[in-house]
């Protein structure tokens, strides 16, 4: 079949990312000598930089890495906790029903700095200066600024001067809003990198001591200090329409700690397929499989109605298991065992029907069915104010969805690595004096009060969305891949992985074909909307299996052909490392050789 572009292939090292400058940096680190885990930590950090809409060096990381000695893959949690003093009761003194989408008041702990410096330390081999000497370049230099880094700006240009002036100095220097494909600096950022390393090789020559002391210097030092002292002084706009104070405190930097943890896995058509754990939403991704194991998945046209179907139907099931048992498994007990059982699967699939189901029904555990009710109750319950609440959309723009970035990459040793970094957008707070930049915002997806694992609670994680994916067979790494998205990344990820597995697509083809989305169930960004039986798909699905989709009873909205989705992808095969890139928005890119 026609492709886009060619399924790179290869035996030295391959990357890809959601932005061609981020790719070409890893793919010289593996030049250079560096193995998967020091490419990767150098393209994300280039991803701050000339990606700003969708990620910064105030936001989180989740990464799923296989080393090539290592039995097994492991995560590295770089999603950052509440602070410990947002509890249900501040917000409800504040007469908040739902945490803010933007402003100071929705930030957590950003955990993304902590999560590379610690892949760097205990699996690569490069120093911090070393992975971060692009980053710096084009904060200094200049990175060109993609449409869509304008488009998210220019809603701000009043608003900024007016009510973020801090983000207006960065983003609007001399009142100029940037023009696309123009060349733009963030100064700020760079400097505080340089701080950084300066402090980091005041340590010493030796590498871990450098890491360690760049580590102190974020979060025990003056990165921790300048977010302290921004938070309790300032009160500032957010989407409830009134202006807040922040909570987050230098004492809840210096608690955090990014943590190595066990994958949650699943097997499936002889791969095993690994994901976070139920503080993400990857989970949700290994249940859909279960259900879709009762189904002839190579039968069905790729591209087809019954498969858009199928799948929708069966991520409905395992999205509402998400929304009622998952949460951090710190605080909360999580049944996974339960919902990744077959016996499980086997009565879920019982309500999968030929046509589309306009219920939210969660799995036949105690308590299920009024946590849903809970749910429904509270979505939507306020109205935001102002800009860039929720994903890094602006109104009156058309919605583009990606709220992130995502980077693969796989060595000529084996190891690989899928990351997907977010959060700290520049529309999602107000940058940090003395810093340069925002942070994360991710507290918006915690409930106030619900009784449920995914409630605001102090020092604990929020569920994230953000969902790396990696896939092994007889444990060696043959697959990372996974793309921006919000809730919607598991959706694409996983119509490109079964067409992989299931019918044998090479990665281009796979991401080529054209890829759909429900807006079913509630969405993890604030107001926490939702719209029963909206299925988004591209207008290349053909206006035969849209009809048929319809007459199912799917509320269908076509999209423009190539506009759902960006995934990434890098994999093994036959001898050969093989990588491929989404053509869509032209910026993602796939290198190897």
């Amino acid at each position: 079949m026609f492709t886009t572009r060619p399924e790179i292939r290869g035996t030295f090292g391959a990357v890809a990312t959601t932005h061609w400058l981020a790719s070409a940096v890893g793919m010289s680190v593996l030049e250079r000598g560096g193995n998967a885990f020091d490419a990767a930590v150098a393209a994300g950090f280039v991803l701050q930089i000339v990606e700003p809409h969708l990620n910064g060096p105030g936001g989180e990381v989740p990464v799923i890495l296989k080393r090539h000695d290592a039995p097994e893959p492991v995560v590295i949690c770089g999603q950052g906790p509440f602070p410990m003093a947002a509890t249900p009761e501040r917000f409800a003194a504040l007469g908040l029903k739902q945490v803010p989408g933007t402003g100071l008041l929705p930030s957590v702990v950003p955990g993304a700095f902590d999560a590379w410096m610690l892949l760097l330390r205990d699996h690569g081999s490069w120093t911090p200066r070393a992975v971060l000497e692009a980053a710096i370049g084009y904060a200094e230099e200049g990175f060109p600024v993609l449409p869509r880094v304008s488009s998210s700006i220019l809603p701000a240009r009043d608003f900024f001067p007016e009510e973020w002036p801090t983000s207006a100095e960065v983003w609007i220097p001399g009142g100029e809003v940037p023009r696309p494909r123009s060349r733009f600096r963030t100064p700020g950022i760079a400097a505080t990198y340089r701080r950084i390393l300066a402090e980091a090789e005041a340590a010493g020559a030796d590498r871990e001591r450098q890491i360690e002391a760049a580590r102190d210097a974020f979060y025990r030092g003056f990165v921790a200090e300048a977010v302290d002292r921004f938070y309790r002084t300032a009160e500032l706009m957010d989407s409830s329409g009134r202006r807040h104070g922040g909570l987050l405190r230098a004492d809840d930097f210096a608690r955090y700690q990014a943590r190595v943890e066990r994958t949650v896995s699943r097997d499936h058509a002889g791969v095993t397929v690994h994901k976070t754990g139920p503080w993400g939403q990857g989970p949700a991704l290994l249940q859909t499989l279960a259900l879709l194991e009762g189904y002839d998945i190579a039968g069905m046209d790729p591209a087809g109605e019954r498969f858009v179907h199928t799948v929708v139907e069966c991520m409905k099931l395992s999205y509402a298991d998400r929304e009622v048992f998952y949460g951090d498994p710190d605080a909360s007990e999580i049944p996974l065992d339960t919902l990744l059982s077959r016996g499980y699967a086997d009565r879920r699939r019982a309500l999968v029907g030929e046509a589309a189901s306009l219920d939210l029904t969660p799995g036949d555990l105690p308590g299920a069915a009024e946590a849903m009710r809970r749910i429904l109750s509270m979505a939507g319950a306020e109205t935001p104010v102002g800009i860039g609440h929720g994903e890094p959309t602006f109104a009156p723009l058309p919605v583009e969805w990606g709220d992130t970035v995502h980077l693969d990459v796989v060595d000529r040793w084996g190891n690989m690595v899928s990351a997907t970094p977010s959060g700290g957008w520049l529309q999602s707070s107000p940058a940090v004096p003395g810093l340069g930049f925002s942070i994360s915002t991710r507290g918006q997806m915690g409930w106030l009060n619900a009784g449920l694992p995914s409630d605001l609670r102090p020092g604990t994680r929020p569920r994230t969305t953000l969902t790396p994916t990696l896939v092994t067979r007889d444990g060696e790494a043959i697959l990372a891949m996974g793309t921006p998205g919000g809730d919607q990344q598991d959706q694409w990820t996983l119509a490109v992985l079964l067409r992989r597995l299931h019918h044998g697509l090479d990665l281009q083809a796979s991401i080529d074909l054209p890829l759909f989305t429900s807006k079913h169930f509630p969405q993890s960004f604030y107001p926490r909307t939702f719209e029963a039986g909206r299925l988004l798909v591209e207008d290349r699905l053909g206006p035969d299996a849209i009809a048929a989709l319809e007459r199912r009873g799917h509320r269908v909205k076509v999209e423009d052909s190539w506009s759902l989705g960006r995934v990434c992808a890098v994999g093994r095969e036959d001898g050969f490392v093989i990588a491929a890139a989404t053509p869509r928005l032209m910026q993602a890119y796939a290198i190897g050789r």
